[in-house]
């Protein structure tokens, strides 16, 4: 029954069958994370890295109602200039797919499409989590929920700074997610290296950390993990410049009463206006730097 909805690309499909790496890639940062050309020129190097580095990129997205696994660059180009496409979380697929509509997969539903198609292993920017204020507004991103069960690895620089990072980390630990810090005992905090919070454990090679998450599946324990890989240095922003900045976006957020999923894009445009465009310089390289690793991680798994 889940052929009727899934199209794995051909290349994709293949390398799953064999046993070769494959990464997947979300597409919301396509369709809602950055302007056209910068968008699709992002996407293609991202999967341009990922190849160098003896991996299969598979980027998801919801094209006319089918789940489709492994984009083209045609596809891409189609999706970075398309208007209305819908940012799809878990909630949303049977929807779309009912109503044959275009949707950008977030972390949870790029997790869920990935799962589907046997992919293990996906680099993305940063994960969602609990928003500031959530004592009072209840909201938490889907992606959290979709870690606890879903077993696929995201690689990450870290929750999105947007966030509140010390209830993130505490609502990962209750449905047992590792936050694991790539060469580093500090979560990052997406634009930042350092965040004040100390991750779960640190590993320091790709193999080091495919035989933690080999592990842990063949146990039989449910769920992803939360590669913390920071960015490279000479990217890194400072952290009083961007905390201002997140502050006010926050506020201004507050002010005009956006909510739901409409708050992150929001509220990264916002930044990314406070600082000049620093903010996006700095979230293309993490994401290359993801790519990067979960390239790496990936070929380390599939020999395993």
């Amino acid at each position: 029954m889940l052929e009727k909805y899934l199209v794995i690309n051909d290349a994709v499909k293949e390398a799953i069958e064999s046993g070769k790496p494959v990464v997947a890639l979300e597409s919301t940062i396509i369709s809602h994370g950055m302007p056209y050309p910068k968008n699709v020129e992002t996407a293609l190097n991202v999967e341009k890295i990922i190849r160098e580095n003896g991996a299969i990129p598979a980027t998801i997205a919801i094209l006319n109602g089918k789940l489709k696994v492994g984009l083209t660059a045609d596809e891409i180009e189609y999706l970075g200039k398309a208007e209305g496409v819908i940012k799809t979380s878990r909630r949303d697929i049977p929807f779309i797919v009912a109503r044959k509509a275009n949707g950008a997969t977030t972390v949870a539903s790029t997790m869920i499409i990935a799962a589907m198609a046997g992919i293990k292993v996906f680099a993305t920017g940063g994960i969602g989590g609990v928003h500031r204020e959530a004592q009072q507004t209840f909201d938490i991103s889907a992606d959290l929920e979709e870690l606890a069960k879903t077993n696929v690895a995201v690689v990450c620089a870290g929750a999105k700074s947007i966030l509140d990072l010390g209830l993130t980390l505490e609502y990962l630990e209750t449905k047992g997610v590792p936050v694991i810090g790539y060469k580093t005992e500090e979560l990052p905090a997406f634009y930042t290296r350092e965040s004040g919070f100390k991750v779960d454990y640190r590993v320091n090679s790709p193999l080091e950390l495919a035989e933690a998450l080999k592990a842990k599946w063949e146990l039989g324990l449910q769920g992803g993990a939360v590669i913390a890989n920071p960015i490279p240095e000479e990217f890194s922003m400072d952290l009083t410049t961007i905390n201002l900045a997140i502050e006010k976006a926050l506020s201004e957020a507050k002010t005009k009463g956006i909510k739901g999923k409409e708050t992150t894009p929001f509220l990264l445009a916002k930044v990314k206006e406070l600082t000049g465009g620093e903010s996006l310089e700095s979230n293309i390289h993490l994401v290359y730097n993801n790519a990067k690793l979960g390239a790496q991680f990936a070929l380390e798994l599939s020999k395993l």
